[in-house]
């Protein structure tokens, strides 16, 4: 059954036409630009810790391995909370966890950076990436929910643009700030470039959270919760901002409950949104509901594309994540190995272990290590070459998405990621290594945007974050298992995880064939 709305005539009108009715235009390219910065930071926080990696080397003293659990603990986080926050923005709302996400990423980055302990710093990045995971995972439904279907889909697309400036910004905030002589000691502390590194990318978040107080929440997911006054209250707000006009001239009037609200809202007077995690019976209430929607997740008609993008977001962030948070440490390397060996070419495994060479007893040296700058402004250039790389891809998805369909995206980016992957193991020097990293970022992350364009399409508004929570939670398990892997395989044998992760997008890429076509239907 779909949303009915009165209009002035007394018509019933169904969401999609009370949402043009609302237009388009100043709110949703505000809502646009909120989203969008916040995918942005999303891809400063999952990958800031590549620039950390090389820096805080000497500080906690890291090996290969150390360095790869490093890598593995935002991952963990973002594995635990995926389903987590898709559970709740399903249940308490898109807004008011986005807001708790971001909120939660800017503190925990903020007392990162103060940490002195390397297993207290892993803590801290874990609960980072346990915020992350819900911010990415909601603000693509929150985004899509307010937008008419003529315009869903390529707005949609336009957020990769925002993670492509989110991967150029990182390097580029990591160059002016790590080579800084920072240093400041008072006693047992210790505070040098890298750590104001990692405070000033925190800060971003708690604005972003405090900034999305100023916007309502989705007006789709407040009519699932029967709350048909609030909802209406948001579209006539939507129509003021894009027309100029008072919200009472808003044409529609009143709206009609759509039968598949919560059973929750049905069986009592009391919508899912406002139950209260303090109180046992409403909690075990909350949870209830949980569980029924998860539940419909692996039924049909739902089981089939839930199993699906569950096992596309394994294969493609495995991949994606392991390789993109590694990426600045192995030009690092090949930075070191052409320093000392001029005019010798040398593949990714050959420079695999450059860094840290352990002594006839075992032991790892780091003086040697630590005497010189951390990184080459090398690996800045490089690793903004790589985002500057991701523009024409950004700009080819929204422009083309309706001619050529989602589907065509995600099947040629995924392949052709997947063939470049295995061209890495061919690579004999820096500049082939750049090239082909320049192409697997460009297209891999064209698929992880274009998964999330997908998915809104796919489930209807009572499941839509959930499934998207259900297989980012699949996807960041893949990116953990990858980084503990690739930490531990790249000094000892790197050819294991190449073809381990081309196998994984070629497979991704074949799945995404079976995927049903999108963007051309109203929204759930």
């Amino acid at each position: 059954m779909g949303l009915d709305f009165m209009d002035n005539s007394g018509v019933r009108v169904d969401y999609e036409n009370a949402l043009i009715n609302a237009g388009f235009g100043k709110f949703h390219i505000y809502l646009l630009i909120v989203c969008g910065m916040i995918y942005m930071n999303t891809a400063i926080g999952i990958t800031i810790i590549s620039f950390v990696l090389p820096s805080a080397t000497c500080d906690f003293r890291m090996s290969s391995s150390d360095k790869g659990l490093l890598t593995a603990a935002p991952m963990l986080g973002m594995l635990v909370g995926s389903y987590w926050w898709g559970c709740l923005a399903d249940t308490k709302g898109r807004k008011t966890v986005l807001i708790a996400t971001l909120l939660l990423d800017g503190f925990c980055g903020l007392l990162s950076s103060v940490a002195q302990y390397y297993y207290l710093f892993m803590l801290f990045r874990f609960f980072n990436g346990f915020g992350v995971a819900g911010a990415m995972g909601i603000c693509f439904p929150y985004l899509g929910e307010f937008q008419p279907t003529k315009y869903r889909e390529k707005i949609l697309c336009w957020m990769e643009m925002f993670w492509t400036v989110g991967i150029i910004a990182l390097p580029a905030i990591a160059w002016l700030i790590i080579p800084l002589n920072v240093e400041i000691r008072h006693g047992w502390f210790l505070f040098h470039s890298w750590n104001l590194f990692v405070a000033i990318c925190a800060i971003p978040s708690l604005l972003l959270g405090c900034l999305l107080f100023l916007f309502p929440e989705s007006p789709k997911f407040l009519i699932e919760c029967g709350e048909t006054e609030e909802a209406l209250e948001v579209l006539r707000h939507m129509y003021q901002e894009n027309t100029g006009k008072g919200q009472t001239e808003y044409p529609i009037k009143s709206l009609k409950e759509r039968e598949s609200i919560s059973t929750i809202s049905r069986r009592t007077s009391k919508s899912v949104r406002t139950l209260s995690m303090k109180k046992p019976k409403e909690l075990k209430m909350l949870m209830s509901e949980i569980w029924q929607q998860t539940k419909l997740l692996c039924k049909p008609p739902h089981l089939r594309n839930t199993v699906l993008t569950c096992a596309i977001q394994f294969g493609l962030t495995t991949s994606y994540y392991t390789l993109m948070i590694w990426f600045p440490e192995l030009f690092y390397r090949f930075e070191e190995f052409e320093k000392h060996n001029a005019n010798k070419s040398a593949s990714v495994c050959d420079v695999s272990s450059v860094v840290l060479e352990p002594d006839v007893n075992g032991t790892l040296v780091y003086d040697e290590y630590c005497d010189g700058p951390t990184i080459d402004n090398n690996v800045y250039i490089h690793t903004i070459i790589i985002g500057i790389s991701c523009i024409p891809t950004s700009l080819w998805l929204p422009l083309c998405v309706h001619r050529l369909g989602a589907k065509f995206f995600l099947v040629f980016s995924l392949v052709v990621a997947g063939t470049v992957t295995i061209g890495l193991y061919f690579v004999h020097n820096s500049v082939e290594n750049l090239i082909l990293s320049c192409i697997f970022e460009a297209l891999t992350s064209l698929g992880i945007s274009t998964v999330y364009c997908v998915m809104v399409d796919l489930f209807p508004t009572n499941l839509r974050v959930m499934a998207a929570a259900l297989s980012l939670t699949f996807g960041r398990g893949g990116a953990l298992i990858g980084n503990l892997i690739f930490g531990f395989l790249i000094d000892l044998n790197c050819v294991i995880p190449i073809v381990l992760f081309s196998t994984m997008l070629f497979i991704s890429g074949f799945l995404c064939l079976l995927l049903p076509n999108t963007g051309g239907q109203a929204l759930d």
